[in-house]
């Protein structure tokens, strides 16, 4: 099992700001930034700002460019997301095999170079693709590779990961920051009113299709010395808060972090969930075990209700769970999909 590398720890969102001027066709890429990563992008229609950059990152910190960022190295999944989203394809990313299993919101290009893995990115290969910025999730100024980056001159946008008080505004928030950092803010826009629009459609279908049962808990698990621990995603979760605007309820009341929402049981405090739908990770992870495999098992599993009735639905493979606006669109269609079966 995979999770962002931030504490979890609440940080609040710092207010944006951009002085530019001028515009450029997106689909003109120039000064080496790498080719668009999807179709969709070669077909964008939307500007990208030409003028100078100044943005206030989530920690507070003023980040000034000569122009747009092109050449971004992102050593984050969700941040590597929003920046294909916005027709932007990094020349250097941390994991990348890793982002390819876990996050198939967007496509990245074989040719992007990995420079190591999130945890420890590896500065020598990043520098090597000569990045005009680096966007990084933090979640304090003295944050220590925000410090190695600025001493070799690499200018570093700090981003932070999630907050449970509003998990989809914060979303949006990480977006519209790489969006001021690239120039990319028309683009933007355009995709935050597709991912409400969906949202609303989403929710329509829904209430059309007048489910039975709409309560739900989400879960993700591993196997350790035999034993099984569940996390459940709570209400503050982007899982759960993409239910809740789905007019689904998510009834895991459980402790959970104030950060990304989440929170860790055993099979025996799963039974406490009562007849809700149960739904889990389709992602499949060589290094945590086959979890509902250990779990089953366990009679105690069994008489779960949803078990029992075969209303456990995994969601597709490759739903990163703490992505932006396009994994948000796919776990809302994976809500209809175990819904309105």
């Amino acid at each position: 099992m995979r999770t962002p590398l931030a504490v979890l720890s609440l940080l609040a969102v710092s207010t944006l700001a951009l002085a530019g001027c001028g515009t450029t066709p997106a689909a003109a890429p120039t000064g080496g930034a790498a080719p668009a990563a999807s179709a969709e992008c070669a077909a964008d229609a939307t500007t990208t700002a030409t003028g100078p950059v100044s943005v206030t990152d989530a920690l507070g910190r003023t980040v000034k460019l000569d122009k747009p960022a092109q050449r971004v190295a992102v050593l984050e999944w969700q941040q590597v997301e929003d920046a294909l989203t916005l027709c932007v394809t990094p020349v250097a990313v941390a994991d990348a095999d890793g982002y390819r299993r876990w996050n198939r919101a967007e496509v990245l290009p074989k040719t992007v170079k990995s420079v190591g893995t999130r945890q420890e990115p590896n500065l020598d290969a990043l520098f090597q693709a000569e990045p005009d910025l680096v966007i990084v999730e933090a979640q304090t100024r003295d944050d220590a590779i925000i410090g190695q980056l600025e001493k070799y001159g690499v200018p570093v946008l700090a981003t932070i990961g999630a907050d449970a008080k509003d998990p989809l505004k914060q979303l949006l928030a990480t977006f519209d920051l790489i969006a001021q950092a690239t120039g990319r803010t028309e683009r933007a826009n355009a995709v935050t009113a597709e991912l409400k629009g969906h949202l609303a459609a989403a929710k329509q279908t829904l209430a059309a299709a007048k489910p039975a049962n709409t309560d739900f808990v989400y879960f993700d698990g591993w196997v350790d010395g035999g034993t099984v621990s569940l996390r459940p995603f709570g209400a503050g979760s982007l899982i759960g808060a993409i239910g809740a605007e789905l007019g689904l309820t998510n009834v895991w009341k459980g402790e959970t972090d104030a950060a990304y929402g989440l929170g860790h049981t055993d099979i025996e405090g799963m039974t406490t969930v009562g007849s809700a739908t149960l739904l889990h990770t389709g992602t499949d992870d060589p290094g945590s075990g086959s979890f509902l495999t250990a779990a089953a098992k366990n009679p105690a599993w069994a008489s779960i209700p949803a078990v029992e009735e075969k209303r456990i639905h995994a969601f597709p493979a490759g739903i990163w769970t703490f992505g932006g606006p396009r994994s948000a669109e796919k776990i809302a269609d994976a809500y209809v999909a175990a819904f309105t079966e």
